[in-house]
């Protein structure tokens, strides 16, 4: 059985001078549960994208995924036109409640989108804040939506909607989790896929057990491959430390070519990233004429790492850049942080000697 969109006299309210039309020529494939009595709570992945692949398939979807509607919404005078994807579901269990949606779109300045959720009735139950940071890259964002009451979700974009490439949808249910009190807080909302937490970069700097951790930036900064397209930093400091570490989250990045730091000068090579489940959405493939293997992207936000040995840093003014790494044009850095070991009088060492 096919899923089908809604027509627009069939939704629960109207869009005035709005035509639908199905957001996909194969349409949906529900997806049944063996026993049949009731809707499996399966996680969800939906393929946006307006233009078909000529060997693409039918799209499978859990039943609690009822319908897909694209919904143009013609320029008016003063106000750009917008396009709608309206996603109606239903509960398929009473105790689910809360919805994650990551949403996956191009991060275009003027086209970013908003997630509007809707009940029956046709009134509005939320609606998030626009989406992205506008930083012109393909990207993925995260937002949990409480379902109580909701039946219809519509990304509204800008423009035609062909910078929105799809989402997956996931019901979330709670356990108990503990954390040590004196840890770092943490902005987290929980991926399916992901490896790590986001990285918090706090505005002050701070020490624990003899380790100083600094702030470079918290803002988004968009990098090249190369050092003039870089992301130059500077940084002081008073003593020369046993080591350092330098931690950023990046997007956007090629996962076999990873950004590249350079310290006073120096080129220490590629970052380390920490990669989530090969099975997450968030990988894009790239391929190239007469260049065989497919390489991959990921659009959304890693952990990257990079050690900086002692003998490359200074007392004083130190000067740090981070390029993008060979064949990826452009990415982008956040959440940019030192940190500075220095001998601590409950250090841990061996003192070893030679034989």
């Amino acid at each position: 059985m096919f899923l089908r969109a809604l027509a627009l006299a069939t939704l629960f309210f109207c869009v005035a001078s709005a035509r639908s039309q199905e957001a996909f020529d194969n349409g949906l494939a529900r997806t049944l549960d063996e026993k049949g009595d009731r809707q499996p709570a399966q996680s969800a992945w939906l393929d946006l994208r307006q233009t078909a692949a000529a060997n693409s398939t039918t799209q499978n979807a859990p039943r609690w995924v009822e319908s897909i509607t694209l919904v143009p919404i013609p320029a008016r005078e003063g106000v750009p036109a917008r396009t709608i994807f309206r996603i109606r579901v239903s509960h398929p269990r009473a105790n689910l409640q809360l919805l994650l949606f990551r949403l996956f779109f191009d991060d275009k300045p003027e086209q970013r989108p908003t997630i509007i959720a809707w009940d029956e009735s046709g009134s509005q139950v939320l609606q998030s804040g626009v989406l992205g940071v506008g930083i012109d890259l393909p990207t993925s964002d995260t937002v949990l939506l409480p379902m109580i009451g909701v039946s219809c979700i519509d990304v509204d974009v800008p423009g035609d909607g062909t910078t929105v490439r799809g989402v997956f949808m996931d019901w979330m249910t709670s356990r108990n989790v503990g954390h040590p009190l004196s840890a770092n807080r943490r902005d987290l909302i929980p991926e399916p896929f992901s490896a790590a937490a986001p990285l918090h970069a706090s505005e002050q700097d701070s020490e624990n057990f003899g380790t100083v951790t600094a702030t470079l930036a918290t803002d988004t900064i968009r990098i090249g491959a190369s050092v003039q397209q870089g992301a130059a930093f500077q940084f002081g400091i008073e003593a020369q430390p046993l080591m350092a570490m330098l931690n950023f989250e990046v997007a956007t990045t090629r996962v076999d070519s990873p950004p590249e730091v350079f310290v006073n000068g120096e080129n220490l090579g590629p970052v380390s990233l920490t990669l989530p489940d090969l099975a997450d959405p968030g990988y894009r493939g790239e391929t190239e004429r007469l260049v065989p293997p497919m390489r991959f992207r990921y659009t959304g936000w890693l952990r990257a790492q990079k050690l900086v040995p002692a003998a490359n840093l200074r007392p004083g003014t130190n000067d740090l850049i981070v390029i993008g790494g060979p064949g990826t044009p452009a990415s982008a850095i956040r959440a940019t942080q030192i940190q500075l070991k220095y001998l601590w009088d409950k250090s841990d060492y061996i003192l070893q000697t030679t034989p």
